[in-house]
């Protein structure tokens, strides 16, 4: 069965031309940070393409307010791993600098599952860095603050393997 995203990009193609870099896919419009629903719309197209131009390009790590799971009114301005970009949002991982390797077992019985990605000019100090693959958010490109930096291809393409085991 073919995801959404496969349909979405086999309409936007034609014969003899390239492929959509971001596809213009019809959804609703965000206005906040929300959760993306991969089982519904599927995993969007998920290709490494970091871009100088202030926005928000997939495999590199921007900085935006991300709401708590158990009180969305409340949050946390924190760095993320740009996963896709879909229209005028972004499709992302939330990071931390906590190293979940001690409390594994811990955060795998609340569902949480958390990846190992080292460092990288995202974080002033070059602290190790963990993404966290369960929980796919989608932000508004205008929520995002700033770039942090970029991970590498090979990281990046790590990150989506192990991603696609949660969704």
């Amino acid at each position: 069965m073919r995801s959404f995203w496969s349909r979405a990009l086999r309409r936007l193609r034609r014969p003899g031309t390239a492929a959509v870099q971001h596809p213009v896919v019809a959804r609703p419009a965000i206005d906040h940070t929300q959760v993306y629903d991969a089982q519904q719309f599927g995993l969007p197209p998920l290709r490494y393409a970091p871009h100088p131009d202030d926005l928000p390009d997939p495999g590199e790590v921007v900085w935006t307010w991300i709401p708590y799971e158990d009180d969305p009114q409340r949050g946390k301005d924190r760095p993320v791993l740009v996963l896709a970009r879909i229209d005028d949002s972004a499709v992302v991982l939330q990071m931390t600098s906590k190293d979940h390797d001690r409390d594994a077992a811990q955060e795998a019985h609340w569902g949480r599952h958390w990846m190992d990605i080292g460092s990288g000019d995202w974080d002033a100090k070059h602290r190790a860095s963990e993404v966290r693959l369960d929980r796919l958010l989608q932000v508004p490109l205008k929520s995002v603050r700033r770039t942090g930096g970029a991970l590498d291809e090979r990281r990046y393409n790590a990150v989506i393997t192990e991603l696609r085991k949660y969704h």
